[in-house]
């Protein structure tokens, strides 16, 4: 992964950015209303996107690539950020029950290996939730956003590269149609926005969102990936 850590939290700290998490995250809980108890891992820049679970998952881990250093947020003892590098994730088989990916597989600088190293840290009857870029959006050509940098993915692609990675897609879906704008009025109709663009243009969301069940009886990669750094940052 390249994207750089600093710029995308520079990014969440304008109103732009909250606005864009809010309804993200909307869409995200609506997938995932429920994790009492579970295992959460997000990985790329997640930590905007974990809120609705936090509180209640069992462990709530963020992940950011090694290059870009570690992104702090307030969370209590039982929940972590680390960073570590993307095809050697530092967490055991079977650890996790859900990983949430976002800002992290268009800059992956391998993206089989990111998936394969999700797909061994997954629970057999784990889940993945893949945010990308969508190549027909207009937020993957903004550079001023976290969504313009590294690869775009139209939903058939993300689906063909789950495939090949050992998940079979469940649920599809898609989001950020309100314009990657700083105008304080499309800022506070986005609600409003948002709803209208989805109805009236379909196919031109900002992301693709989607959901993979890890295929269980799949063979692991017979070589084994050495885990290099790592370094754990308990929040304030």
């Amino acid at each position: 992964m390249t994207a750089d850590v600093h710029g995308t939290a520079d990014f969440y700290g304008t109103a732009r950015g909250a606005v864009t998490a809010r309804l993200l995250r909307e869409r995200l809980a609506l997938l995932w209303p429920e994790l009492a108890g579970q295992s959460v891992l997000g990985i790329g820049f997640a930590a905007p996107y974990l809120r609705p679970w936090r509180e209640h998952a069992g462990r709530c881990i963020a992940l950011t690539p090694a290059q870009a250093g570690v992104a702090r947020w307030p969370l209590g003892a039982r929940n972590l950020s680390c960073t570590a590098e993307e095809d050697a994730l530092p967490f055991a088989d079977l650890s996790f029950d859900r990983v949430l990916l976002v800002h992290g597989l268009e800059t992956a600088e391998n993206a089989r290996r990111l998936l394969r190293e999700i797909w061994r840290v997954l629970k057999d009857d784990g889940r993945l939730l893949v945010v990308a870029p969508n190549r027909r959006g207009v937020w993957a050509y903004v550079e001023a956003t976290p969504f313009g940098h590294g690869q775009p993915y139209s939903p058939g692609q993300v689906g063909r590269l789950l495939a090949a990675s050992l998940f079979r897609v469940e649920r599809r879906d898609t989001a950020l149609y309100l314009p990657p704008t700083n105008l304080r009025l499309a800022l506070r109709s986005a609600k409003l926005l948002e709803r209208s663009l989805r109805r009236f243009i379909p196919g031109l969301a900002g992301v693709t969102i989607t959901e993979a069940v890890k295929e269980a009886y799949a063979a692991m990669p017979l070589r084994a990936v050495l885990q290099r750094r790592l370094v754990l940052a308990e929040a304030a």
